[in-house]
């Protein structure tokens, strides 16, 4: 053969081979993957409106919707819906570009009547603080809206167009219209990577990809999600191949799945924490209005003990309940593990022989955590009843001030220091059931302050009195560990460490049969 022949033959194979490698990439959908989710499955977790400030809405909404922008694998704030955005150079006016030419899984198109409608309709977490500070949603054209703000919010972006809250998250003004909040709620329609195809209230929901989404068509054509709250059931879902990714599996569970050579166990550390909730500290007629009672609860817990048993010493203590990871966070070491003078406390507090401290309710479904958390408050006194709730259930009651005694909690959601502290501390926020007006105070302070050092150490200020005050009892930034099994290729976990589950959906790949 010769070199003019075998050039030509060569040139061809590669031409082949790059057609070949078009086609495959330009393949159907193909395939299912199931997940195990580790709580009931409500309807609320499919609409962005409804967000409550934790992370598990999210798991839903990066199937079903998209957002202006959201984290993507390296970025955090990642264009998606918008193109582009500017900010004016006073801090008032925020404008966004809108990607052309999508449609909605019905086929309606979308415009920036989508994105208005979409931000009043919000009534999630942070929702009245949104409204309350934007002056007007003008829309300039079909691709163009503009945030015209009351006054400069430096946190403008990180309170709407991040998973801090799901206003940001576009759902349809026509069909809405049309079919009404029922409506919507029995079918509901988004612009994300696979549409919805059928729901069984609190058991199953079945997804059916999307191959026109902007960013990337999904590889696998149908993802079924299961809710199912016991954790044991997850892993023998997992075992036998019921289940292609079982979430949240902690203690023996998950020292189980890394020790099986068919299964691997995924780990990340999101913006989460894990900490105790004193609910009656605002009310001084209760034993928990007593910063030495608190923090005789607080010392009372081996934290690295818990992080042992339940993440297999994967996370990381704190002493805080904003995550060590996010803006303006303060790192604070944790108050040490103290049963001795826990009780020396509870004493001194008029309460030597301890007290009833009522229910103690541990974020659905950590029933072992709440368990473990019991344990030890009992060892310096403090008894409690274990309360069990389904998750949409806790979060309303919890949200509508409803839970006494002691909250086992977590949140996962994004955002920042500011995000958490109006969520979970101030006077008025969404989760907290009383402040300080000191606090409140410095708060609103650097809401409005645009030099960084200083809003910083306004910041930082508040986080020390937090932790001085006792207002809290921080445990730890868990380790989020997911059981994967042996069909899946990419489980997508981790991709970005701002999100705890697997996501973005459209990443996720099956083993080729």
């Amino acid at each position: 053969m010769g070199r003019r022949t075998a050039s030509i033959a060569l040139l061809s194979l590669l031409g082949l081979c790059l057609w070949s490698g078009q086609v495959a990439a330009q393949s159907p959908p193909d395939g299912q993957l199931t997940i195990a989710f580790d709580a009931s499955i409500a309807p609320t977790f499919l609409d962005p409106a409804e967000t409550p400030g934790i992370g598990t809405p999210f798991v839903f909404l990066y199937a079903l919707h998209d957002a202006l922008i959201k984290p993507l694998p390296g970025d955090d704030m990642a264009s998606c819906l918008a193109e582009s955005w500017k900010e004016s150079p006073d801090g008032l006016v925020y404008e966004f570009k809108l990607r052309e030419g999508l449609k909605f899984h019905n086929g309606d198109p979308f415009t920036a009547e989508d994105v208005k409608f979409s931000f009043l309709r919000y009534r999630g977490a942070s929702a009245k603080l949104l409204h309350d500070r934007v002056k007007s949603v003008d829309i300039l054209d079909p691709h163009r809206i503009r945030f015209v703000l009351h006054t400069p919010w430096p946190d403008f972006l990180v309170f709407y167009a991040t998973p801090a809250t799901g206003a940001a998250w576009i759902v349809p003004k026509k069909y809405i219209e049309k079919v009404g909040e029922d409506g919507f709620r029995r079918q509901p329609v988004g612009l994300g990577p696979y549409r919805f195809a059928r729901m069984n209230p609190g058991v199953e929901l079945v997804l059916e990809a999307n191959e026109q989404y902007w960013r990337k068509k999904p590889s696998i054509k149908r993802v079924v999600i299961k809710g199912v709250p016991d954790r044991t059931t997850r892993m023998a879902m997992l075992k036998t191949g019921e289940a292609d990714i079982g979430y949240l599996m902690v203690g023996l569970e998950a020292a189980t799945i890394k020790a099986d050579p068919k299964l691997r166990l995924a780990k990340v550390i999101p913006p989460a924490t894990w900490w105790m909730e004193y609910p009656e500290q605002w009310n001084p007629k209760s034993p928990w209005s007593d910063r030495r009672v608190r923090l005789a609860a607080t010392l009372a817990v081996d934290k690295q003990g818990l992080n042992d048993a339940e993440r297999l010493g994967f996370s990381r203590l704190t002493g805080s309940i904003i995550p060590g990871v996010m803006d303006f966070a303060l790192r604070i070491e944790p108050y040490p593990y103290d049963p001795a003078q826990a009780k020396r406390l509870l004493a001194e507090a008029g309460y030597p022989n301890g007290f009833d401290a009522g229910e103690l309710t541990p974020l659905p479904p950590f029933t072992t955590m709440g368990e473990a958390v019991a344990n030890y408050l009992a060892t310096v006194g403090i008894r409690t009843r274990l309360r069990s709730m389904e998750r949409a259930t806790y979060m309303e009651a919890w949200r509508s001030k409803k839970l006494g005694g002691v909250l086992v909690t977590v949140s996962a959601a994004p955002g920042s220091t500011a995000v958490r502290l109006e969520t979970f501390v101030i006077t008025g926020a969404p989760y907290a059931s009383g402040g300080y007006p000191d606090i409140d105070e410095i708060f609103q302070q650097q809401a409005q302050e645009r030099d960084r050092k200083k809003r910083e150490a306004l910041l930082h200020r508040i986080q020390r009195l937090m932790y001085d005050r006792v207002m809290f009892g921080p445990i730890f930034d868990p380790a989020t560990l997911h059981g994967v099994g042996p069909r899946v290729e990419e489980p997508a976990i981790g991709l970005n460490a701002q999100l705890y589950f697997a996501a973005p959906y459209e990443d996720m790949r099956l083993k080729k049969p």
